[in-house]
């Protein structure tokens, strides 16, 4: 108990200090989350949280003050191949299938076959798949996937505890005192995040852990608590897939559209969209491990069930794509703002970089080029103009030089000067 109080408490400090000191180097070399943000927010918590509790967790079995007991090194083994391969697809694109791959072939060796049976086993190497991939897509808002880490973890290690997995237990203290070090610089607004390597790491620990206390129990009611466990992660998952589904949206693609999306758009903050998950979660967690420990009917799981059910579909009315010929989903594709941009049936508004930067100075300097040719040609013509018009000279009247009385009656009566002209002139 007493090193259990001392692996957490280091654990907690070491991660908050490692994603600290950790966050510069991910920020030179690109290890930044790519989603649409308008600042970098480096991913040096995931390799915070992994080192930590690999370190943690391996001291204490090495010193022999904390075994973590028959099978827990391969867990730890797996979990640190999960967390390289997340690391890879932080660092460069890889394509999802090769991440459902591996993540499927690391908890192939961590199933407890001889417990759980072929088909069961099988059934749960899916679903330590799933719950992983699920936590990765948890990681989309800020605190989400660490709170929700964090009150699973507690969850998952008192089932270990009633079944007497002490290793096992203290290996969850240590995750979820990591996570909580991780919160510190990762609750909104966020200096790093987990990222795949500490998304994937983490799922992935969970579920295993899951399975191995559930393992040789009731199938059915094992389920039911699997479920209850991770009801916050399996309702974005269907959640997504329902609404891309009937949307018409690649399943792949990224969007908008989880949980923590939606009730922003409810009007929630972002503090206030991250408690609300982690007191779902929690209220999951809780009926869970009631149910695993028999102090609750197995029953129970409905109600996880059918609040999982109204949330979904009371999120997925929510409107998070644009309608055809509206302005709906605004993304932002950078921090350089830009030219905003308005497609053409898809209504989406694309905030552009450095590339809408330069189309829009391009446009800018064909439109003042021409404007500067009009001028040109409005001046040319008004300066024919004038050139056609008569000097003032040619239209005032000649100035009369002083002449003597004989020669100006001589130019009057001159037969060379028309009647009109005389009278004219006066």
């Amino acid at each position: 108990m007493l090193y259990g109080i001392a692996a957490a408490t280091a654990a907690l400090l070491l991660t908050a200090f490692l994603a600290a000191l950790l966050r510069g180097p991910a920020l030179r070399v690109g290890l930044v989350d790519r989603r649409q943000r308008r600042r970098r927010v480096a991913l040096s918590g995931g390799v915070a949280v992994v080192l930590t509790t690999c370190l943690v967790a391996t001291a204490g079995d090495r010193t022999g003050v904390a075994p973590l007991g028959e099978g827990m090194g391969a867990l730890l083994v797996a979990g640190g191949g999960v967390a390289v391969l997340g690391l890879v697809v932080d660092l460069w694109r890889l394509k999802a299938r090769f991440v459902v791959a591996g993540t499927a072939v690391a908890a192939a060796f961590v199933v407890p076959y001889g417990d759980t049976g072929v088909v069961a086993g099988v059934a749960a190497v899916g679903w330590i798949a799933c719950v992983a991939l699920a936590f990765r897509a948890l990681d989309h808002a800020d605190g989400v996937a660490g709170t929700v880490g964090v009150v699973t973890a507690f969850g998952v290690g008192a089932c270990a505890a009633a079944e007497m997995m002490d290793g096992l237990a203290v290996l969850l203290s240590v995750l979820a005192a990591a996570l909580t070090g991780f919160l510190m610089h990762n609750w909104p607004p966020a200096r790093v995040a987990l990222g795949g390597c500490g998304a994937l790491f983490t799922g992935f620990l969970l579920a295993a852990a899951a399975v191995s206390a559930r393992a040789g129990q009731d199938a059915v009611a094992g389920a039911g608590v699997l479920f209850a466990l991770t009801a916050v992660a399996a309702a974005d998952v269907v959640l997504v897939l329902l609404a891309r589904r009937t949307a018409g949206r690649p399943l792949l693609r990224r969007g908008p559209d989880h949980l923590a999306h939606r009730l922003r758009r409810l009007g929630l903050t972002p503090q206030g969209v991250t408690v609300l998950l982690g007191v779902a979660a929690f209220a999951g967690v809780l009926v869970g491990t009631l149910v695993h420990a028999g102090w609750a009917d197995a029953q129970a799981v409905l109600w996880v069930a059918g609040g999982v059910l109204v949330v979904v579909l009371g999120l997925w009315r929510v409107p998070v794509y644009a309608r055809p010929g509206e302005g709906g989903v605004v993304r932002r594709a950078g921090e350089g703002g830009g030219v905003v941009r308005r497609a053409g049936e898809g209504g989406v508004v694309r905030r552009s970089g450095e590339a809408g930067a330069g189309r829009s100075g391009e446009v800018g300097a064909r439109r003042s080029g021409e404007g500067a040719g009009r001028r040109q040609e409005e001046g040319a013509v008004r300066a024919r103009a004038r050139a056609r018009q008569p000097s003032v000279s040619a239209v005032q009247p000649p100035r009369r030089s002083a002449e003597s009385p004989a020669r100006a009656s001589r130019r009057t009566v001159s037969p060379q000067v028309g009647e009109v002209l005389r009278v004219r002139n006066g």
